[in-house]
């Protein structure tokens, strides 16, 4: 019996068990059994694997990495043509870009990345079309855009969340805050700090059991699905923002563009008009969140137009150091810190303060 068939078998199973408390603990091992095929589809089982496909794997440049991922036709060649200047091969047809466009944009002294994928189709994270290496690259990327034709753009969301969702990528989520630790011994041990509405102590039993886990603790700190506690067992999970970006506007009228604009995470533009790219360009920017920090050299004024991008959390100064050279950290003594993260301008920090977005360092080394 094929890995498909396997799983065509168990998702029929779950859609005809009735949903309450005395079905709930097999509902949770169904997931776990579908969660574990779904990880061998992805990364067969044997030697070394066929080739990723010509093409695909795009060398990480800039700052970030930001991939559009859709169906065919909607719009995402025009849209990275129109936002990065780079020509990706448009046409009426459907499945006219193949492989990996890459293109740049620098917007706010950053540069971004931006990845045209293929188009996905229907059944991607079951291996059709080009779907796996897509989404591969996908998990990649630092944010996530979903172009959508504004015509027929609910059913395409569903499709695309669900391949996406298949592959271990998790859209516009926090991981979910569950405590699990493997040990040698002691059985499972497991607590909640709060009340649960779904899971109970053999529940979670019988899911550990399924991945041959018999000796964990488990500690659920918020009230936890038995998708969330799979999503931390796997521990192959990759959680992405991402933003709706609904194409073609030029289609409606404005009433309904009105409505589209009260959706959350989402963006109605034009690609082949490049109207409210400004727009877009603010919302990226917003989910990125990048830190720019400007550079003093001594006795001179600060360089305003080459700041030093840093991602969200890795801002210390440190992590400043090691951004652009890794010998950097050693040499150093102390830094002055200009802007928002100090209380005097300038102050004098050590390697552990955490800087802020536009903040002015100036190094001093030993």
């Amino acid at each position: 019996m094929s890995l498909l068939a396997k799983i065509a078998e168990i998702e029929n199973e779950m859609a005809r068990t009735q949903k309450n408390k005395a079905t709930a603990h097999h509902l949770g091992l169904l997931k776990a059994r579908l969660a574990k095929l779904r990880r061998e589809l992805i990364t067969p089982k044997g030697g070394g694997g066929g080739g990723t496909g010509e093409g695909f794997d795009v060398a990480k440049t800039g700052d970030a990495r930001v991939g559009f991922v859709g169906f065919p036709s909607v719009g995402k060649s025009t849209l990275l043509s129109n936002l990065a200047g780079v020509y990706s091969e448009v046409a009426a047809y459907e499945f006219t870009t193949l492989t990996t466009v890459p293109g740049v944009i620098r917007y706010k002294g950053a540069k971004i990345q931006l990845l045209d994928l293929p188009g996905i189709i229907e059944g991607a994270k079951d291996g059709k079309g080009r779907g796996r290496q897509v989404i591969a690259v996908a998990r990649t990327c630092n944010l996530i855009l979903i172009v959508l034709d504004v015509l027929k753009p609910l059913g395409h969301k569903k499709l695309i969340e669900h391949e996406l969702e298949g592959f271990g990528i998790r859209l516009n989520k926090q991981p979910p805050n569950i405590g699990f630790k493997k040990k040698d011994k002691g059985g499972i041990n497991f607590t909640a700090t709060c009340a649960q509405s779904e899971l109970d102590g053999d529940t979670v039993k019988s899911i550990l059991a399924e991945y041959k886990i018999h000796n964990a603790d488990v500690t659920l700190r918020s009230d936890c699905t038995a998708d969330d506690l799979i999503d931390v067992v796997e521990g192959n999970r990759v959680y992405i923002p991402c933003i709706y970006v609904l194409n073609k506007i030029d289609q409606i009228s404005i009433e309904e563009l009105d409505i589209i604009y009260k959706v959350p995470h989402c963006v109605p533009i034009s690609a082949h008009h490049r109207w409210n790219f400004d727009d877009l360009l603010e919302k990226i920017w917003d989910y990125l969140h990048l830190v720019r920090i400007y550079t003093k050299p001594k006795g001179q004024l600060p360089d305003y137009t080459a700041p030093v991008v840093l991602p969200d959390g890795w801002t210390s100064v440190e992590d400043f150091c090691l951004k652009i050279h890794k010998n950097l950290i050693k040499e150093f003594k102390y830094a002055l810190v200009w802007g928002s993260s100090v209380k005097h301008n300038p102050q004098k920090v050590g390697k552990d303060h955490v800087l802020e977005d536009e903040d002015v360092i100036q190094l001093v080394k030993k």
